[in-house]
This record gives C-alpha cells, sequence and structure tokens, in this order.
C-alpha cells in the first residue's frame, strides 16, 4: 500500500458547486446524494492513484443530464479490481461508482486522463 506524505484535498468547493446546481435545477435528493458520492470516488481515486494535489472537476448539466469528469495527470486509466476477499479495505470505488450512475468512463488526454460519470434527471 502507497504510503501518503500529504493531507488529502479539499473537495468541499466542488462537492458544494455539485450540490448548488442540483438542486436549483430540482433533482431528488437521493440522486444528488448519488452524484456526490460518485464524485467523492472520483476525486479520492485522482488524488490516491494518480497522485494528483488538486484534481480539476468540472460539472456540466445540460438539458437534465449531469456530467462530471476529474482530471489528473497519470495516463493510467482506471479499471475495477475483483477480489475475492469481501473485507478488502480498498478498491471498491470504480465499481461504486458505475452503480450509482447511468454511464461512466475514462477518456485519455495528452497528460493524463479525465474520467467522467453522468446521471440523467427523473423524467
Amino acid at each position: 500500500m502507497r504510503a501518503f506524505t500529504c493531507p488529502p484535498p479539499d473537495w468541499s468547493a466542488a462537492r458544494h458547486e455539485l450540490r448548488e446546481a442540483l438542486v436549483l435545477s430540482n433533482w431528488p435528493p437521493d440522486t444528488i446524494s448519488d452524484a456526490e458520492l460518485a464524485l467523492h470516488e472520483l476525486f479520492v481515486n485522482a488524488w490516491r492513484h494518480a497522485g494528483s494535489q488538486a484534481p480539476l472537476v468540472v460539472v456540466v448539466l445540460l438539458n437534465r443530464t449531469l456530467r462530471v469528469s476529474v482530471a489528473d495527470d497519470s495516463p493510467t486509466l482506471p479499471e475495477p479490481r475483483t477480489s475475492a476477499d469481501p473485507y478488502e479495505l480498498s478498491g471498491r470505488g470504480i465499481h461504486l461508482v458505475r452503480s450509482l450512475t447511468h454511464r461512466f468512463g475514462a477518456d485519455p488526454r495528452k497528460n493524463g486522463k479525465v474520467v467522467w460519470f453522468e446521471l440523467d434527471a427523473a423524467a
């Protein structure tokens, strides 16, 4: 396991912007909570696995579809881990994001990658 010498970056501003956009657009509280948890997972992964001290977060709400992107400088694309140990302390984040959202992906960039998810508003 990797030793962390720096505290995790503060994700409260990104969370606040996400929550505010969804509340103002009358999204259901359960969906807002799912979006916050998915954002948190991507944000922590950018810090923990890519070493980013300031992951770039972009929140776009367009035509009742939310897209959240988190960019970092690592070229390594996320892969869900499979483990036989159900008590392992980590390794479920990507599975969690996939189960909470409608779409999930990762796009390589010249300097790193962008990991994203999308949620559709209830009709």
